[in-house]
Order: C-alpha cells, then structure tokens, then sequence
C-alpha cells in the first residue's frame, strides 16, 4: 500500500480531512431535538436500518475492526454517558459510535460541516450528527439537547483532539473544555482508543479499547474536577495507544521537515 508523510505545526489545530464544504451557521433558530413523530420514523429507519448495517459491514470488511472491553459498558446501566476516542479515520469515525454503542443510539459532537452537506446534511443529523454551536446564544439550546440525550440513555461521543489525522498511532494533545459535561450532569465517561494492528500488503486492523467508567472526582471544584478527569482520560488513552505496532501514515514536525531541507 502507499505510504503517506504529513507534515505538521500544531497537534491542536492542524487538519488533514479535505474539506470544500460552506458549513452552516448552528445559531439559536437550529433545532437539537426533534418530537415530530415523522421526524423519529425518518430517524428510526436512517438510524437502525441504513447506519448501522452499513457501519458493520464497513467496519468488518474494510478494516477488521475488533472491539475490546465492551463490557465495561454495562457499569452505566441505567444512564447515558460520554465517550472520548481519538480522531484518525474519515469515515469510520462517523460510524463507530452507532456500532460500538449499540442499543443505544449516540449522537456525535461534531462540525457543522457535518450537517451542511446538502440532503446527507439532513440524514448526519438522523444519524446523530450533533454540531457544535456557532454561537454563545445557541450554546443554551445545545446545552438543553445534551441534557435531554443523557434523559434518554443516549450516548455522547466526543473526539477531543477535534481533527482528522489518518492513521495516527500516538494521542495528541486536546484540551479539557468538552470534560465539563460529564463533570456538569454528573455521569461517567469512557476512554475508546484506536489502535492499528499490521496487516501483510493491506490496511491495518483497527482495534478499538474501551476503558471506564471514569467519573469526576466530587472533591474537586468544577474547574478543576473537569482537568482531572481529562488527565486521567488522556492517561489511558496514551498508555493503550502503545498497542499500535504499525505506522501506515507518517507524521513529521514542520521543523524536522526543514531540517531536512537544509
């Protein structure tokens, strides 16, 4: 298979998923939450009987994805919970949720780009496509569908790194700011780390490790419960990425780069 090299400046902002898309602007009028019960027929049928067919056999076929420690996931019966997963797949990383997941249905904090796309904007949101307000007036409606989700048993799934590195194999840096909401509504998270396993003349495997529950440390103030709880997160995810024993893609700093210039 080609190798690709990428060359980076920044962990936390650098992106390597094409984009041409004109994303919308998720402000105060964008509806989270939908009753009509049109709208959760449409759903039920996107969600249920096209994704997750789809991510399956995408999954399975495509990268041979292998899931360890799922059972863990029985620890929050009973309640919705938060996952956090490292970024590097374009397209799998929109399905996983829905396949990992399972029975419950995950809404996935993303992009507006998500929803954007003409049509398959409409079924990204069926899918459980959850955008990231534009704004701070719609932050309060964002914030209203979270806490109806978690009502619900849902799952929240959250990629922290925030960009698209294929096939990275280490964690970078992410900051703390989306561990406030299990901090907020008080239920636990879990840590999904991407692995990749070689494979002779092909793409690696992809095998995924679930760790958790993590709750926040109620000892601590907000602010601080919310950086700890990150910590530990990242802690694992860090120790469980070592399992990767390939590097498909190559990622190179900007100064190494130049280095080699001169």
């Amino acid at each position: 298979m080609e190798k690709k090299i990428y060359y980076y400046t920044d962990e936390l902002n650098d992106d390597f998923a094409e984009k041409s898309i004109n994303p919308i602007k998720i402000d105060e009028n964008y509806k989270y939450v939908h009753k009509n019960v049109f709208w959760k027929i449409g759903s039920f049928i996107v969600y249920r009987l096209i994704a997750l067919p789809i991510a399956f056999v995408y999954s399975k076929c495509v990268h041979k994805l292998k899931v360890i420690g799922k059972e863990k996931l029985k620890e929050a019966k009973g309640k919705g919970y938060f996952t956090y997963q490292n970024h590097t797949q374009v397209i799998l990383d929109t399905l996983m949720p829905t396949l990992i997941n399972f029975p419950r249905k995950a809404h996935i904090v993303a992009h507006p780009d998500n929803v954007s796309i003409p049509v398959l904007g409409g079924f990204n949101k069926m899918m459980g496509g959850f955008p990231i307000p534009s704004d701070i007036k719609t932050t309060k409606n964002f914030l209203s569908a979270m806490e109806y989700f978690l009502s619900k048993k849902n799952v929240i799934a959250v990629y922290p790194e925030a960009h698209v590195w294929p096939y990275y194999t280490k964690i970078r840096n992410f900051v703390s700011t989306s561990f406030k909401y299990p901090v907020k509504y008080k239920v636990p998270c879990f840590a999904y780390t991407t692995t990749y396993n070689k494979r002779d003349n092909k793409k690696p495997q992809i095998i995924v490790y679930i760790d958790g529950p993590f709750y926040a440390d109620e000892n601590l103030s907000a602010k601080k419960a919310e950086q700890d709880l990150r910590d530990r997160v990242y802690k694992k995810m860090v120790e469980r990425c070592k399992n990767s024993n390939v590097e498909f893609y190559t990622y190179i700093k900007q100064e190494a780069k130049e280095n080699v210039n001169d």
